[in-house]
């Protein structure tokens, strides 16, 4: 009989769940080990207990034979285990919920960090609520399969062993008829883990949906509401906040009907058979002690099995969270798209990169798509010198952006070929090409820090190093007019500084990386002209130093650029400098400048 998808699927995730907790848990295994001794330890005590009872009830409070100091050290025996036991469970408890905080704590850490190194492609797909979702919720899952999964059912597995063992000592018969019911609990089982496990996957699905509605309507909220769309997004919530809720009345519906109510029926049935057949024998002293234990003993056998039972709603929900998590996981990492030649080309491309008369950039027959079909860059090939300075024009569409993120290497080359200073990009180390190549964004991204820390990005950067980056992009003095200099918090976004001033940071930030190539995307679409011709001077001071290669909307920012390139649908349609494109009669450069300047 063929295996049904959702099964393989249930498979998959329980097997990725369980290898990234086995991941997330390894430095502290040694933890896990006490806490399961100490488990053992804790149920073993527990099962004396009702032993040393019915040696009090045989031995000393049926015949009467009342010896005082044995039956105070059986009642001390008593209360002294379930003391002990109690005391044991403290300790794994606080063992199991460290190691579960710090399983959390790494996998959170992993997941940033890994979530970072994505290559741009990814996020091309992926929804901002739905990302926080896995690196928050999600990896909180981790914490409940710990303390009230894992806790719960190796506990309560070890207690029903323990428990089985010590009715098999007392009476091995009436143990094999509390075998019985085991049968009838793994038919529950199996019925919840069928009629649950869709809807505990669809509402875990869900959630991360809601998140990320939220998120897009709050980051798009003036958009949203300057479109009068408030009616139309509230009721694609809640649309998705019903299914949620569906899915999770389905999920409650199998908790309701299957776990709890069904198990205490179990046994209710159970405790009566055990007093009929005890009932039907001659009733002997000895045998009352047996009844009592056996009783003492049904409630350790019920109660395990109604908490390893309850604990499977747990265990689907955080399987599929864990399992979410694993998949991001497995999201192949920019730096393993791009380093994947790294060791193949290494000995050549370093001759080359020491070659000073290698050329900035070179681009061989290049050709892309982002989708099959559609391609965006047809045979492209030029090379840019270093420290030119070079503009990249053309109509929306014409594959200005598509260019600059290959040369960004946001998305790996397939056809044909991009080299920086004689190295092939994708022989570069990540890190090394972080560092050789700077980008100045269209909308600069400011974090809620001080100026300060914008420019130096974590690099640990000196003052004089700051300011040096500041000066070159001719920002540092509206930064030093700030009430506190370099260290004036400048709002979420940078919030309390204009467009323009947010672009000159931006600037300052890829410089202070000392960049030896800088890209520019539309750096100066969206500020004023004043601004622009800070921006203008900056460029024509790194002139010879670093190369810059400028995307423009406005022309006149790489009007005095040493070299234009014309793209048109996705090929160069013309390159050359200034003039010479102005004196091409009908060209497309000469279009575009004559239409900017009457519109200006």
């Amino acid at each position: 009989m063929p295996t049904k998808p959702e099964q393989i699927s249930a498979r998959r995730q329980t097997w990725q769940a369980f290898s990234l907790l086995r991941r997330a848990a390894l430095p502290d295994q040694h933890h896990l080990g006490w806490a399961v001794m100490w488990l053992v330890l804790a149920a073993l005590l527990e099962v004396s207990g009702p032993i040393m009872g019915k040696a009090l009830i045989d031995e000393h409070l049926l015949p009467h034979h009342l010896d005082w100091p044995r039956m105070a050290g059986l009642l001390a025996g008593v209360v002294l285990t379930g003391w002990i036991a109690s005391g044991l469970r403290y300790l794994q408890l606080v063992r199991l919920s460290g190691l579960a905080m710090r399983s959390v704590m790494r996998l959170r850490e992993m997941v940033y960090t890994h979530v970072l190194l994505l290559p741009m492609a990814f996020f091309d797909r992926a929804i901002t609520g739905q990302l926080v979702s896995r690196v928050t919720n999600d990896t909180e899952a981790v914490k409940t399969l710990y303390i009230q999964v894992l806790f719960v059912m190796l506990d309560s597995t070890i207690v029903l062993v323990g428990t089985v063992a010590a009715m098999a000592w007392l009476d091995w018969h009436l143990m094999l008829i509390v075998l019985a019911l085991l049968p009838a609990v793994l038919l529950i089982v199996w019925l919840y883990q069928r009629w649950s496990a869709p809807a505990v996957t669809r509402a875990r699905a869900l959630r991360s949906d809601i998140n990320g509605q939220m998120a897009e309507s709050i980051g798009g909220m003036s958009v949203l509401q300057a479109n009068n769309a408030e009616a139309r997004f509230g009721q694609r919530f809640a649309t998705t906040n019903q299914d949620h809720y569906t899915a999770r009345l389905a999920e409650l519906r199998a908790n309701a009907w299957l776990l709890r109510p069904a198990l205490d029926m179990f046994n209710i049935i159970l405790l009566a058979a055990v007093i009929y057949l005890f009932g039907q024998r001659e009733m002997t002293a000895a045998e009352v002690g047996i009844l009592y234990a056996f009783i003492s003993y049904l409630a350790r056998v019920i109660e395990p099995l109604i908490q390893i039972t309850m604990q499977f709603s747990q265990l689907q929900q955080s399987v599929v969270a864990t399992a979410r998590v694993a998949t991001l996981l497995d999201e192949a990492t920019a730096t393993e798209h791009a380093g994947q030649n790294h060791d193949a080309g290494l000995a050549t491309a370093r001759a080359a990169a020491n070659d000073s008369h290698a050329p900035a950039v070179a681009i061989r027959h290049l050709s892309f798509a982002y989708n099959e079909g559609q391609t965006v860059l047809h045979d492209l090939s030029l090379e840019i010198p270093q420290g030119a300075f070079v503009g990249i024009v053309g109509h929306t569409g014409s594959g200005k952006s598509t260019l600059l993120s290959l040369l960004l290497r946001f998305y790996p080359v397939r056809q044909g070929s991009i080299a920086i200073h004689g190295m092939p990009l994708d022989a570069i180390a990540n890190e090394r090409f972080r560092a050789e190549v700077g980008l100045v964004p269209q909308d600069p991204f400011l974090l809620a820090a001080s100026a300060r820390e914008n420019i130096d990005m974590g690099r640990g950067l000196t003052q004089a190093q700051i300011e040096a980056a500041a000066r070159a992009a001719h920002a540092h003095d509206f930064i030093a007019a700030l009430e506190q200099g370099y260290d004036t918090a400048l709002g979420e976004g940078g919030s309390r500084l204009s467009v323009g001033q947010k672009q000159l940071i931006a600037i300052a930030r890829a410089l202070a990386g000392r960049p030896r190539i800088l890209l520019l995307d539309e750096a100066t679409s969206h500020i004023d002209s004043q601004t622009e011709q800070i921006v203008q001077t900056a460029l024509d001071e790194l002139r010879g130093t670093v190369t810059v290669i400028a995307i423009a909307h406005r022309l006149s920012t790489i009007r005095d650029a040493d070299r234009i390139i014309v793209l048109n649908h996705g090929r160069i349609a013309e390159t050359g400098p200034h003039e010479q494109l102005m004196q091409i009669a009908g060209g497309l450069y000469q279009r575009l400048y004559l239409l900017q300047q009457l519109a200006a």
